[in-house]
Parts: structure tokens; C-alpha cells; sequence
């Protein structure tokens, strides 16, 4: 399956945003991709809770959504938005991070919500507290394709292992991190993090990002790292995107996975052992 990793420079305009998706997606049909991924938070990178509730809009009614999945059935692709920003009926008024598996009949084959929300102190400037805009989900995805069983994560939760596990361990033959990862951490983190999931699980990893600083009419900018990656299941990286926003290109060839698992079957040597004391 030839796929297409797009890294985009989201500002806070969901409508700007749009015009970049489907002039990038376009790109990637016509190089020939049948799977094309975008990163997280496709739609608005806003730093402004405000300026988010006078702009996101509900699943139902959104038009970033309602726009890929035409696109998606014009064009006979699949497509992963990595997420969207998107209100909810959340008592605390949080919205979701929602991540879309279209199908080529531009019909929703599956949807995520993220589970693990970005709340850390990277340094004194650069502190995130995504709980507090976001509702975290509940629930794993594993997707069913007729090329790939895809499991679908975004970004943070490429720090806990044990979901991945879960998902190779369901069946997960390509394991989905769109992401808007933040500099400070992505230079050191990002490819070790990435590469250790495909290691782990024996998973292809599909990365797309976002990149630079993010233009923002309301509030604080952000900025992201970008560098989009694909890793092979033997966790060799096959793409690495760098900072420019575009399209790149990755052949699939799921008969790897089988290969890197028939070498180090470590899916199914898992054995009970005594938590440490103390432990939840």
C-alpha cells in the first residue's frame, strides 16, 4: 500500500486549515497514495480556549470532516485525520481530540478519542495542561482494513506502552501517532519513542506531524517539531519528514510484520509476575 504522510502548519483558522489538507491531499492521490494520514489537531492549533469555542464545532457539523470524507469518496482513499478539535457535551465544556479512519467510500470506519491528555511542565516558559481544554477517551481502537489492522493512537499516548501491546496483541498490524509534539521533548524523544513502539510490538508506526510555529489570531502561538516519520516493524526508520510542511511517501509491506515477529515473538511471552509494592 503506497501511503502519504502530510505535515501540516495548522494555524487557528479551521478554514485556512482545510484549504492546506485538501490541496496536500490531492498531492498525495496524485503520486499515487491509497492511505493518506494527517497529523493531530488538523483543523485548529489554538493555544485559546475562547477562540477554540468560537470556532470548533461538533462532529456532526463539522466542516473539516464533512469535506475530507467527499474527498475521500471522490477519490476511492483512505484516509486517517489524525484528529480534530471538536466540541462535545462534556459537563466542563472540554472538547474532544478525536481521531477519523475514512473509508474509500467516505463513510467513518472508525473513530478514537485520545486517551492520555498532555499535562506536563516541560521548562519554566513551556507548560501544557490538555485535561484542562480537552476530555480524555476511554477506549482502544483497533480498526479493521482490507490492507492493515490499524490501531489508532495520537500523540502523548506514545509514552504508554502497554497500549500498543494491547493493540499488537488484538491484532494491530500498523499502529497510527498523529502528533503536534512539542520541540523541547521532540528533539530528544521523538524517534527513540517511535522507534521503541515498532520494536516493541513488531507494528509498522505511522507518524504524521505537525510543524513550526503555529500563526494564531487569539492568544499565545505554538510551536511544534515536526520531522513526520514512518518506522518499519524491525523499527528501522523508513521517513523522516523534517520541518517543512508537505507530502511523503512510504510503501507498506505488511508481510514485514510477520517476518519481524517470526524472529522476536515477544507478543506471546508475556508471563504474571508480583507488581511492586506500592504500585496501582
Amino acid at each position: 500500500m503506497k501511503t502519504a504522510l502530510i505535515q501540516l502548519n495548522s494555524s487557528d483558522d479551521p478554514v485556512s486549515n482545510l484549504g492546506q489538507i485538501l490541496g496536500f491531499l490531492s498531492e498525495a492521490v496524485a503520486g499515487g497514495a491509497g492511505f493518506c494520514l494527517t497529523p493531530e489537531v488538523s483543523n485548529c492549533v489554538s493555544t485559546s480556549r475562547t477562540h477554540q469555542q468560537s470556532v470548533l464545532k461538533r462532529q456532526e457539523d463539522d466542516p473539516s470532516l464533512r469535506a475530507i470524507r467527499t474527498f475521500a469518496a471522490d477519490n476511492s482513499v483512505w484516509i486517517l485525520i489524525g484528529s480534530l478539535a471538536l466540541k462535545t457535551n462534556d459537563a466542563q465544556g472540554r472538547f474532544a481530540n478525536r481521531s477519523f479512519l475514512i473509508g474509500p467510500n467516505g463513510e467513518i470506519a472508525a473513530s478514537y478519542d485520545k486517551i492520555h491528555m498532555f499535562d506536563v511542565q516541560v521548562s519554566a516558559e513551556e507548560t501544557y495542561r490538555e485535561s484542562a481544554g480537552y476530555r480524555p477517551g476511554t477506549e482502544s481502537i483497533l480498526a479493521q482494513t482490507p490492507f492493515a489492522a490499524i490501531g489508532m493512537t495520537v500523540c502523548y499516548d506514545v509514552r504508554f506502552p502497554r497500549l500498543y501491546r494491547d493493540l499488537a496483541q488484538a491484532g494491530a498490524e500498523v499502529l497510527t501517532i498523529p502528533s503536534a509534539f512539542s520541540p523541547a521533548t521532540g528533539k530528544d524523544h521523538w524517534e527513540a519513542l517511535l522507534r521503541a513502539r515498532a520494536i516493541e510490538t513488531g507494528c509498522y508506526v505511522l507518524a504524521p506531524a505537525q510543524t513550526g510555529r503555529h500563526q494564531a489570531s487569539v492568544g499565545k502561538e505554538r510551536s511544534t517539531f515536526g520531522h513526520s516519520m514512518a518506522i518499519d516493524p524491525w523499527g528501522n526508520v523508513l521517513l523522516d519528514a523534517g520541518t517543512a510542511p508537505g507530502v511523503h511517501f512510504v510503501d507498506l509491506d505488511l508481510q514485514t510484520v510477520a517476518q519481524a515477529r517470526k524472529k522476536v515473538p515477544s507478543l506471546t511471552h508475556d508471563r504474571d509476575y508480583a507488581r511492586p509494592k506500592g504500585s496501582s
